[in-house]
C-alpha cells in the first residue's frame, strides 16, 4: 500500500481507496498501542491545527483536541462567532488565511443542504488537508472508528458479517443523516452484508444509496432496505439504532419532530436485540437518546462496544492527521 497522503483532504471516506484506509486503520492500531503504553509519539511536532465548528460535540471536538496534543501539535477550537465567518466572510477568505497560519483545517458543519458545500469551497483554495468531522451528507471520522472497532471485535477479515444500520424514535431534535449514510457507503467496500431498516419517511439521500448499492456490488455483497426493525436486526452480527431526521422529506423541525414521535416502537431494547445473533454487538456514535433510542439495558449490557467506538475516535484522527498534516508527500 502506498503512504504519500501528506496534503489529502479527507471529506468522505468514499474519495479514498481501499489501500490508503488500511494505512489509516494501520496506523491507527499502531497509535492505539503507543497511547496504551504511554509512548511518545509526538508526529506533528509545532504543527497547527484549526478546527472550525458550527455545531456542538463532545466526542469530536474532544477527541481532535487531544489527539493533536498527543501528536505535539496545537489545536484551535472555534466557532463563526470566533471568526469574521459570523460577520459574512466566505470559505474563500478563510480558508486561504488560515491555511498560510497552520497544517490542517477540520470543519463540523451539519447544518442541510450546507454543510458539505461550506466544506468542499475551503477544500478549493485550501493549502492544507481540509478535514471533514461531520457535515450534512458524511460523517467519515465517525464510520472509521466503527470499523476499527469491528475489526478489533471480528478480525481483520470482516467478509460475510451482517451490519444492521437501522432508525430509532428520539424525539428531542432531529439528526442529520450523515452517519447512516457514511455507514451503508464504507461497510459494503470491506465485505460487509448491510441492511438499512426506517419508516418510509426517514429515507436517506438516493445518492448516498445508489452508491451503497454500487459498492456492494462492486464486493459481491448484499446491501438491502427494509422498514421493520425485527426484521432488519434478523441474524444480524452488528447492530447500530440511531435516529435521524425526515429530511428527505420534509425539512420542516415541526413537521419533523412530528413524524419522529409517529413511530415511538423503533426502538432497541432487549427484545428487538434477540432477534440478532447472540454474538452480535450493539453501537451507537452517541450521545445515544436514553429510553427512547434505547434501554439502559442495552447500551449498559454486555453487548454494548459503544466506549471503545467512542475511544476509537481518538485513534482513527490521529492516524488521519499524523498522515495528511505529517508524513511524506
Amino acid at each position: 500500500m502506498h503512504s504519500m497522503l501528506r496534503g489529502k483532504h479527507f471529506i468522505t471516506d468514499q474519495e479514498w481507496t481501499r489501500e490508503e484506509l488500511e494505512m489509516v486503520f494501520d496506523t491507527a492500531d499502531e497509535l492505539k498501542r503507543d497511547f496504551a503504553l504511554g509512548r511518545p509519539h509526538r508526529y506533528l511536532p509545532d504543527k497547527t491545527l484549526f478546527m472550525i465548528f458550527f455545531d456542538n460535540s463532545t466526542r469530536t471536538r474532544n477527541s481532535f483536541e487531544a489527539g493533536m496534543t498527543q501528536l505535539g501539535g496545537h489545536a484551535h477550537d472555534l466557532t463563526p462567532d470566533k471568526l469574521q465567518i459570523s460577520h459574512g466572510e466566505n470559505a474563500k477568505d478563510t480558508a486561504s488565511v488560515l491555511s498560510r497560519y497552520g497544517h490542517g483545517i477540520a470543519v463540523r458543519h451539519c447544518a442541510y443542504k450546507e454543510g458539505n458545500q461550506y466544506i468542499r469551497e475551503l477544500a478549493k483554495y485550501s493549502r492544507v488537508p481540509i478535514l471533514n468531522m461531520q457535515c450534512d451528507i458524511y460523517h467519515p471520522c465517525q464510520v472509521l472508528a466503527d470499523l476499527m472497532t469491528i475489526r478489533e471485535r471480528f478480525g481483520k477479515n470482516t467478509r460475510g458479517l451482517k451490519l444492521t444500520v437501522a432508525w430509532t424514535s428520539a424525539p428531542n431534535y432531529v439528526r442529520p443523516l450523515s452517519v447512516p449514510q457514511s455507514l451503508i457507503m464504507l461497510m459494503p467496500r470491506f465485505g460487509i452484508d448491510v441492511t438499512l431498516a426506517a419508516p418510509k419517511e426517514f429515507a436517506l439521500m438516493p445518492e448516498t444509496v445508489a452508491t451503497a448499492r454500487a459498492n456492494a456490488e462492486e464486493a459481491g455483497v448484499k446491501f438491502e432496505i427494509v422498514d421493520d426493525m425485527a426484521e432488519g436486526f434478523q441474524n444480524a452480527d452488528i447492530v447500530i439504532p440511531k435516529s435521524w431526521g425526515p429530511l428527505t422529506f420534509t425539512t420542516n423541525k415541526a413537521e419533523g419532530i412530528d413524524l419522529i414521535k409517529k413511530y415511538p416502537g423503533w426502538k432497541c431494547d432487549s427484545r428487538m436485540m434477540s432477534h440478532a445473533k447472540k454474538s452480535a454487538i450493539y453501537m451507537h456514535p452517541l450521545p445515544a437518546d436514553r429510553n427512547f433510542e434505547v434501554t439502559d439495558e442495552v447500551i449498559d449490557g454486555p453487548q454494548s462496544v459503544v466506549y471503545d467506538e467512542a475511544e476509537n475516535r481518538l485513534h482513527v484522527q490521529k492516524a488521519l492527521m499524523a498522515l495528511t498534516m505529517g508524513g511524506r508527500g
